[in-house]
């Protein structure tokens, strides 16, 4: 299996640092920061006018005041929307960030950052060229980052448009039979 070089510490906060922050939010990454967790895992997801931003589910219900479809919303829209007091009153008021946001914040706090390209179904190949050009645009340490996902389209984006950044393929519980034909195909770094 032909895999890049990929050295990551033994402590990465999930979504941020979402058991004491909101999950995808630069207070989360702050937070992750201040604890010293060298690395943070965030998910990134495209509006409907392509920006990317920082968001797990498919729809807003779950962390927002809003409803409906990340997929089917402008950015616009979702600048208005509150992304923090589903998680705690203290967290009122915060905004679902756009990945340029949070790669400033974690390039100032100088963290790692294992990138999941988490798109809305049918738009694999898309998330992955807006997200990894932004990203492409501002990062430039392959020693701290790797770039995962569930979906082989936008990791094989991932492999055309940064070939030097190593990647992380994610699997289901049950993994498929050919799992190592797969993984060597697309080259990865590890299994996140």
């Amino acid at each position: 299996m032909t895999t890049l070089k990929l050295k990551t510490p033994k402590l990465v906060g999930h979504r941020g640092c979402a058991a004491y922050a909101p999950e995808n939010s630069l207070e989360g990454i702050h937070t992750a920061a201040d604890m010293e967790i060298p690395w943070v895992e965030l998910d990134v997801k495209l509006t409907r006018d392509q920006v990317p931003i920082l968001f797990h589910d498919d729809t807003l219900d779950r962390t927002t005041n809003g409803a409906g479809k990340v997929a089917e919303t402008d950015y616009a829209d979702l600048k208005q929307l509150e992304a923090g007091s589903w998680f705690a009153d203290s967290f009122a008021g915060i905004k679902i960030p756009t990945l340029e946001e949070a790669l400033d914040v974690l390039l100032e706090r100088d963290l790692g950052l294992n990138l999941e390209i988490k798109p809305c179904e049918g738009r694999e190949k898309e998330t992955a060229e807006v997200a990894l050009d932004v990203l492409s645009q501002i990062w430039d340490e392959p020693d701290k980052l790797i770039v995962s996902s569930f979906q082989h389209v936008s990791l094989e984006c991932a492999q055309d448009m940064m070939e030097e950044f190593p990647r992380g393929l994610l699997l289901p519980e049950e993994w498929p039979e050919n799992w190592a034909e797969i993984a060597d195909y697309l080259k990865v770094a590890a299994f996140v």
